[in-house]
């Protein structure tokens, strides 16, 4: 469960995974070449942020700038680039990026190259400020700063922006004040409009469905990774683009983030499965745990547990309310059902939840200590996990977004280990 602001991406921690030598059985090619011919697109009716909404963000942005004394704001590419201004562009060696200035429109800074391409996704009005392979890309930064007479004022920077470009900044405007656009770019993408929720909303309902035809076609002798792969064909068809499937077998479930030894689906041990996918930029995380075969005891009661776990943390969820306490009311039921304490083992050993929209995890999260008040539009997971080392994990994860009179979710936690898709 490691933080990475505003970005995580878990498709790798499946890339090392050993696959078992397996002959071609009738459950392995149907894992290969599914039959989806039951399923179709769901997500037609959605709608992507237009420009009228982008235009708010700048406005926002803005806003929050002046009541930071903040000049203008620096942002690479990625998700808060996308969110402000709908360009899609990956980041390599080539800086582009956005300058937004407390007034006026952005300027777009990019390869002279990319300028046509640029500008088949700017979704805002913008001035679009190009540099050739031998001119240095934050100079033209600090031109437009200059030209805005911005140059003086504190230059906020968005806080996934890496070194180079910061470092960059600083030798262009010497005495320049670099500063953290935190107030800013937190400012706006913490709290979802309508719009928003309605894309995560969209994407969970793939997510759901997908794993409602994925379960009943899991075999016994499949690998963790034939799982997965049935995941992310349903998702496909049903419209979302998969983000990650992240499949846990028996012993691997006890470490949330699992193992590379290999793994089949065996009769009586825990699948654990935590999935999401992105529709029109938004994302979902769900997290499902069941047993193969007949559960045991042991598994029905920390099955039970986690369940108990999860409705402790909604009911936790008040406006107002500081994100960490949250996590606190949890591990005060864990405690007293004999786990942890703390971040022990066995237990839960990462926190209750994290905040969730263009990217899988964003600030803020649901742990300890954390002091951000829970506010409208705001979006989390709610995933206590417990996990025994050795044994088997049990994870339920279900995402919710807060109103005006408390939370709602996104997906409906199951009831039971029997029914874990409802």
């Amino acid at each position: 469960m490691i933080q990475r602001p505003f970005s995580i991406d878990r498709r790798g921690l499946l890339a090392g995974a050993a696959a078992l030598p397996l002959l071609a059985t009738p459950a392995i090619l149907r894992a290969a070449e599914p039959d989806l011919s039951a399923l179709s697109d769901i997500t037609g009716a959605t709608r992507p942020i237009d420009t009228a909404e982008r235009n708010t963000r700048i406005a926002r942005a803005q806003a929050l700038m002046k009541a930071n004394g903040i000049g203008a704001m620096l942002i690479e590419s990625g998700s808060s680039l996308i969110y402000f201004t709908g360009v899609r562009w990956g980041r390599s060696e080539r800086l582009t990026a956005v300058v937004i200035p407390v007034e006026g429109d952005p300027c777009i800074v990019t390869p002279f190259f990319e300028e046509p391409s640029i500008r088949e996704s700017l979704g805002i009005a913008a001035d679009v400020r190009v540099w050739q392979e031998d001119q240095d890309p934050l100079a033209v930064v600090a031109g437009f700063l200059k030209d805005r007479k911005l140059s003086a004022r504190p230059i906020g920077i968005e806080e996934t922006t890496r070194y180079f470009a910061v470092d960059g900044l600083a030798r262009a405007l010497p005495g320049a004040k670099i500063v953290s656009a935190n107030p800013v770019v937190r400012g706006c993408r913490l709290v979802k409009t309508p719009a928003e929720i309605a894309l995560m909303q969209a994407a969970t309902d793939v997510t759901i469905a997908a794993y409602r035809w994925t379960g009943p076609r899991i075999e016994k002798g499949m690998t963790n990774t034939q799982v997965g792969a049935l995941m992310n064909a349903a998702t496909r068809k049903l419209g979302g683009s998969p983000e990650f499937a992240l499949i846990l077998l028996g012993e691997a479930a006890a470490y949330p983030h699992g193992s590379g030894k290999p793994q089949i689906v065996t009769e009586g041990e825990v699948v654990l499965m935590d999935c999401g996918c992105t529709v029109q930029g938004y994302q979902s995380d769900v997290s499902r745990t069941f047993v193969f075969g007949g559960a045991s005891a042991e598994q029905r009661k920390v099955w039970d547990q986690v369940r108990n776990g999860q409705a402790t943390a909604f009911a936790a969820a008040k406006i107002g309310v500081p994100a960490g306490q949250v996590d606190d009311a949890v591990r005060r039921y864990y405690a007293a059902n004999g786990y942890g304490p703390d971040y022990q083992l066995p237990g839960l050993s990462h926190r209750t939840g994290h905040g969730i929209g263009m990217d899988g995890h964003e600030p803020v999260n649901l742990v300890r200590g954390e002091k951000t008040p829970l506010a409208v539009g705001m979006c989390f997971s709610d995933e206590p996990g417990l996990y025994l080392p050795g044994k088997f994990g049990v994870r339920l994860e279900d995402c919710f977004h807060m109103t005006a009179t408390g939370p709602k979710w996104f997906s409906v936690p199951p009831t039971s280990i029997d029914k874990p898709f409802g």
